[in-house]
């Protein structure tokens, strides 16, 4: 697939890369190991075959290969050497650095290959926590100094969200429950529109042989109603994120007990980074903060 040409300032290239922007400058006067072209102020730009060349020279240079001795190396010779070092060590930094390449590039071929190569040693749980999350971190980073847009950052996540979706079906092929079993019931409240967190949620809870359905985000409280005459044994699951910044979370938590607490205080269990808003001694014994997703589960 032939990537989609987009130029990178070099603050971009510092964020993606993790190296200095000083020391790129440095690098590109004494090694000329980049060949950027200059607008008409003289400002440097870059296309995506820099930013691939940097990402590589980044993770030589972090395996103890001198700048010195790479830049006399052709760039076949770089990428084989990478590929190398990569097939005998770890491969988290090389499969971040691949997928924000498949981001910027809007190459799903590249991100399948990535996570392909990933998979055959290691589960999906794995692939999720050493380097989706790591790579999710780094993307909120991204978007927060402009070097990515929404637009690129919906793409990944997208195809994030695809594998979490094929595993999960996976694993519901394989589940087993009991009569009437305990029903995980887990949705976002109103406005709330970031769901990858609760559907890796979701996976987890399948993934330890539990029973969990997922409804979607932004559902109305009023609507479980119908859930409710189903189903009696039930513990709702809530994932709070960053924004949207109009959803306040006391109300909701108030609005829950109000309206799906009256016969019987059902357990409400709430994650993501906006629970650290809540104070946590005036919640009722109903309601529970875990310390991380994987302390939950690690209790189930």
């Amino acid at each position: 697939m032939e990537h989609i040409k987009q130029n990178f300032s070099i603050k971009d290239l510092e964020h993606l890369s993790g190296i200095k922007a000083h020391t790129i400058r440095i690098w590109e006067k004494r090694y000329d190991i980049l060949n950027p072209e200059r607008t008409d102020t003289n400002i440097r730009t870059y296309n995506g075959e820099n930013l691939q060349k940097l990402l590589n020279i980044s993770f030589l240079n972090s395996h103890g290969y001198k700048i010195s001795r790479i830049s006399k190396m052709e760039d076949d010779e770089i990428n084989k050497l990478v590929r190398r070092i990569s097939a005998s060590s770890s491969e988290e930094n090389r499969a971040k650095n691949a997928f924000k390449l498949a981001m910027m590039n809007f190459d799903d071929r590249l991100f399948e290959k990535t996570y392909n190569k990933l998979r055959e040693k290691r589960n999906f749980r794995e692939v999720f926590h050493d380097v989706f999350i790591p790579l999710l971190d780094e993307i909120g980073l991204l978007w927060q100094t402009d070097t990515i847009k929404p637009i690129h950052e919906h793409f990944i996540i997208e195809l994030i969200k695809q594998k979490i979706y094929l595993n999960i079906a996976d694993l519901r092929t394989e589940l087993k429950t009991g009569e009437d079993p305990e029903l995980y019931v887990l949705f976002l409240p109103e406005n709330e529109i970031h769901d990858i967190g609760i559907l890796y949620l979701n996976f987890e809870l399948l993934n330890a042989g539990k029973n969990a359905i997922y409804l979607g985000p932004s559902l109305p409280l009023d609507n479980m109603d119908y859930l409710m005459k189903i189903h009696k044994n039930l513990v709702f699951v809530s994932y709070l994120t960053i924004s949207p910044v109009n959803t306040d979370i006391q109300e909701f938590i108030d609005d829950f007990q109000e309206k799906l607490c009256v016969e019987k205080d059902h357990q409400l269990l709430l994650f993501g980074q906006r629970t650290k808003e809540i104070e946590q001694s005036t919640l009722k014994p109903n309601i529970k903060i875990p310390v991380s997703v994987i302390d939950f589960i690690n209790t189930l």
